[in-house]
């Protein structure tokens, strides 16, 4: 058992507690007998503190030239490399991933770091013509200001890593708000970005409930740019108090993917694609495959192939290298997941296998959930239209291709879309008429890559995108400069028509 880890705030280049000095628990969600960690329960006064640290540093961060910037950006990658796999071993003891999956994390925070130290000497703007004799144009991209990122627990690397890094290089300074389950990981991490030689305040990081740190960080006057992974009815509120206030604000949020398969699909490569859209991250991924929408003449032959399959997935604890399926994070979403087996139950949905909570020998004291297959779902069911979050997959039979489509896009989400099919007309179909950010032909529905933007439409998001260089509009200001050396007053519109 590995000695529990005391975490504390990072406000100004200082490790600090709570002013109140309260704190709070992370457990192993394998084994809740285990302590992970303690680390602060702020409040509003941290926050100041934190917000206060940040806005005197950017005054000197955002005039370092970009390029130098990004040298400590390509400092944090080789730390993250240097650290991967300590990285690696306490994320999948603080909420319990896979310990394959955890080194994904940890390399996904690794391909950020490099990939926007490269950015630091781009940053592009344009150049253009002006209507008007003797006069240049262009345009450049401006750093906004101080950046609060709240992000959650299934990617407690990759996300912060999504969020700070293009937010620095860009010329801001940031406030990260980490899940409470995964305080640990968030501490580990912004220790790398203090060894990486970032000046006092350019990184800060607050720990504390989402209702308390979460809040003060959204409403303070001293916030210019709020980032927030996760529900979509927190986001709701977050970007109504951002409106009032006049913060640019970029809302991830949630997602009820579904992967296609047609009849001229290959069925296998279809098969490892849903148990691993459907199962990865044990569900708890917003690009989750959490339904199959399936053609009416492979559905019988797919669905069991997919049952023989998982029954064979092995739950246990992350750490073990033999384990499939690790724990749901907490007891709540252990119980929310149960609640819509109930739920189920209730539309009339059938349970081809799992379905229970599992908590027998070695699982008795983790939060674990059977991997389960629902079948006889329909559109309009709530298992199809609402977000899970855990490992349930439903199956949904279509009789045509147009109608798979329609399946897909009846749900109030738009996130992530899979379909599989050897027709290069029914791709590239799918690819315009999909609603969502993201399409995969022949692939799950999980498995971005950093430089391309990461989001989605309708209740996914506001419109915005993560990743790549979609993230910079995030973290920049557009600024349009006029030079005239005409040497006179020249009116556009006005002198040249």
């Amino acid at each position: 058992m590995t000695t529990p880890k005391d975490c504390l705030n990072y406000i100004n280049g200082q490790w600090l507690p709570a002013r109140s000095k309260a704190t709070l628990e992370s457990r192993n969600p394998a084994d809740w007998r285990q302590l992970v960690a303690t680390f602060p329960r702020s409040e509003a006064a941290d926050v100041d503190a934190a917000v206060e640290a940040a806005r005197k540093a950017y005054s000197t961060w955002r005039l370092v030239p970009a390029p130098a910037r990004a040298d400590f950006i390509y400092r944090v990658g080789e730390l993250l490399l240097e650290r991967k796999e300590e990285l690696a071993q306490l994320m999948s003891r603080e909420m319990g991933k896979a310990i394959a999956e955890a080194r994904g994390d940890v390399q996904e925070g690794i391909d950020c770091a490099l990939y926007y130290a490269g950015e630091g000497r781009r940053l592009f703007g344009q150049t253009t013509t002006s209507e008007m004799p003797n006069k240049f144009a262009m345009t450049v991209r401006m750093p906004i200001g101080v950046c609060a990122l709240i992000t959650p627990w299934n990617f407690p690397l990759a996300i912060p890593c999504w969020k700070a890094l293009p937010a620095l290089v860009c010329g801001n300074t940031v406030i990260l708000k980490p899940a409470g389950d995964t305080p640990a990981c968030a501490t580990l991490l912004v220790q790398i970005f203090h060894d990486a030689g970032l000046s006092k305040g350019v990184i800060n990081l607050v720990h504390g409930f989402g209702s308390e740190v979460g809040k003060a960080l959204v409403e303070h006057p001293g916030i210019d740019l709020v980032s927030f992974t996760g529900s979509s009815e927190t986001g709701a509120e977050i970007g109504a108090t951002c409106g009032r206030t006049h913060k640019r604000v970029c809302l991830e949020l949630g997602g009820k993917n579904a992967q296609i398969v047609m009849e001229d699909g290959d069925l296998e490569l279809a098969l490892e694609g849903a148990v691993w859209g459907a199962f990865g991250t044990t569900g708890q991924r917003c690009t989750a495959t959490s339904r199959l929408i399936l053609h009416r003449d492979i559905k019988d032959k797919f669905t069991a192939m997919l049952l023989e399959r998982t029954a064979k997935l092995r739950l246990g604890a992350g750490i073990d290298p033999n384990t499939d399926l690790g724990p749901l994070v907490n007891v709540a979403q252990l119980q929310r997941v149960s609640g819509y087996l109930e739920v189920a139950h209730v539309e009339g949905s059938k349970v081809l296998i799992g379905g229970k909570i599992a908590n027998d020998g070695d699982l008795k004291h983790g939060f674990f959930f059977q991997p389960t297959i629902l079948d006889n779902v329909t559109p309009n069911m709530s298992i199809a239209r609402e977000e899970i979050f855990g490992p349930v997959v439903s199956l949904i039979k279509v009789n045509s291709f147009e109608e798979a489509i329609k399946v897909v896009n009846d749900t109030p989400y738009g996130l992530s879309s899979s379909v599989y099919t050897r027709d290069v007309n029914r791709a590239f179909q799918a690819m315009r008429d999909i609603e969502a950010g993201i399409t995969y032909i022949n692939g799950p529905t999980i498995g971005a890559e950093v430089h391309l933007p990461f989001g989605g439409v309708k209740q996914t998001g506001n419109g915005h995108r993560e990743a790549g260089s979609a993230a910079l509009d995030v973290f920049t200001e557009w600024k349009s400069v006029y030079v005239d050396f005409s040497g006179r007053l020249q009116r556009a519109q006005i002198d040249n028509h």
